[in-house]
């Protein structure tokens, strides 16, 4: 990205690295940034506005992402370790030109995260933990392909799982897709979060507040901080080229939460009762919103 050290022209080229002069580009938006900053509302950095080419870079990685998780999806199976899921991963991402951006993060010790039941997140792949009949299993993937992040998991049902479990699932997803719906540009992170916990509220769940989604792109983990116990209208200003995650965590029982202290890594739900969550990355463009990866 182009850095800027003095206040752009409206013939000068564009600071986004477009090409195009700032009038025809990015003139208007930075204007509107403004008079919402003016206003006390929360704006975006301009390091977080992603350029057409860190954006291509990102739907390359994000290409692979999916591919993973399709890979994943068509071979998954009861009496399957989570260290086979891990395998496969690794192998499916190395295979199609990319890096498990899981691996080696801060000490994170596989290519994946696979969260099982009461698991909430960041579940670590295990020779022994196998899949059984009833259980409900997140897969976490996220890939790196040239310095460019992506980031998107789904959840699988097994056998004979119970009601209860299969709306935990499905109110999950509902969820995601409400939240999506609130992405267009000028409207605030705070719309996502409080379509997401007023429907999983309203289906008799809770909302971790302590885990949220997150920018990605030339980081795994980016501003901003996704919340999804924000009210309407409040939190970052959503502005055409930022990107970040939807990946609310829904529990069936209470929102409190607590960390394996062996692994340091695994949260698990305070009460025992099963979790689910979806995730996907988005970019906010200038008519709505651009699902990345799914």
């Amino acid at each position: 990205m182009i850095k800027v050290t003095k206040k752009l022209r409206n013939e000068d080229i564009c600071w986004c690295g477009s090409g195009e002069v700032y009038e025809n580009c990015h003139m208007n938006s930075d204007k509107k940034i403004e008079l919402y900053r003016k206003k006390n509302h929360v704006v975006p950095p301009r390091n977080i506005i992603k350029t057409p080419v860190q954006l291509e870079g990102m739907r390359k990685s994000s290409i692979i992402n999916v591919a993973v998780l399709d890979y994943v999806s068509a071979n998954i199976k009861i009496g399957m370790t989570t260290e086979e899921i891990n395998t496969m991963v690794y192998e499916k991402t190395i295979a199609m030109g990319g890096v498990p951006a899981p691996l080696n993060y801060e000490g994170y010790p596989k290519s994946v995260c696979t969260s099982i039941n009461e698991q909430i997140c960041h579940g670590i792949p295990s020779d022994k933990v196998q899949i059984i009949d009833g259980d409900i299993v997140n897969v976490d993937v996220s890939t790196i392909l040239d310095g460019y992040f992506s980031d998107s998991s789904r959840m699988f049902c097994f056998g004979n799982v119970s009601p209860e479990m299969k709306k935990l699932v499905d109110v999950a997803k509902e969820c995601v897709e409400l939240g999506l719906q609130q992405v267009k540009p000028w409207g605030f992170l705070g719309d996502v979060g409080q379509a997401i916990n007023d429907h999983a509220k309203a289906n008799g769940f809770s909302v971790v507040r302590e885990v949220g989604g997150h920018g990605i792109g030339l980081k795994f983990h980016e501003t901003p901080y996704v919340s999804y116990v924000t009210r309407k209208g409040t939190d970052m200003l959503l502005v055409p080229g930022m990107v970040f995650t939807i990946e609310p965590m829904i529990n069936m029982g209470t929102d409190e939460i607590y960390i394996d202290e062996y692994n340091g890594w695994t949260i698990y739900t305070d009460d025992g009762m099963p979790s689910a969550q979806w995730e996907i990355m988005v970019r906010v463009t200038e008519e709505g919103h651009e699902v990345m990866a799914w």
